[in-house]
């Protein structure tokens, strides 16, 4: 999960979300649903990736199958789709990618349900991580997306792809990542330390 929200730039919700059918091998890509600002997009699924990923969607099926063999199985639904299509709740392709590993109560319906991770699982996953690493600085899930912007303009991409990628609606708010670019004094030398050929 911290690999995609450092691969993909997914927020820490939208990785949460993430939905079996959202994922597309084929094309390499994400598809990210209700992003902020109630929005859609598509980001980049890396290849390096797609291994880990596939090995999760088989455990994950096999609880999904578990789950309908146990005659539960269902998964909470954006808006008015659960209406609209009865079945879906029970359907491979609308289970999360990352499921809680219980099921619980849907406190306005009644209903059990397997609903995503916990988000504290991920964001102590990345502290953990940080500390083990031994980074002295402060380290959180969103540091990772902000990973992801900067090195992406550090290889040259343009910023309206970066923009596009982290589904900013201004593109000021993605100039922010080009602070980063500016190396500061250290990348001026001294004319002291020019020396004569």
């Amino acid at each position: 999960m911290a690999s995609l929200l450092y691969g993909a730039g997914l927020r820490l919700r939208e990785c949460l979300k993430l939905r079996v059918k959202d994922l597309d091998f084929g094309y390499h890509q994400i598809v990210v649903r209700d992003g902020k600002g109630a929005k859609d997009r598509v980001t980049l699924l890396p290849e390096s990736l797609e291994g880990p990923l596939k090995a999760q969607l088989v455990r994950v099926k096999a609880l999904h199958e578990r789950d309908i063999a146990m005659g539960q199985g269902q998964v909470e639904l954006p808006d008015a789709l659960a209406r609209k299509y009865p079945r879906a709740p029970y359907e491979w392709a609308w289970k999360f990618a990352f499921p809680s590993h219980k099921l619980s109560a849907d406190p306005r319906t009644g209903a059990m349900r397997r609903h995503h991770v916990y988000e504290n699982y991920l964001i102590r996953g990345v502290k953990e991580a940080a500390r083990a690493a031994r980074i002295a600085k402060h380290v959180s899930c969103h540091t990772l997306r902000h990973s992801f912007a900067t090195h992406l303009l550090e290889r040259g991409y343009d910023i309206r792809t970066v923009q596009e990628l982290l589904g900013h609606a201004d593109v000021s708010t993605t100039m922010l990542y080009t602070h980063v670019l500016n190396r500061g004094a250290g990348a001026v030398s001294s004319p002291l330390d020019r020396r004569p050929p």
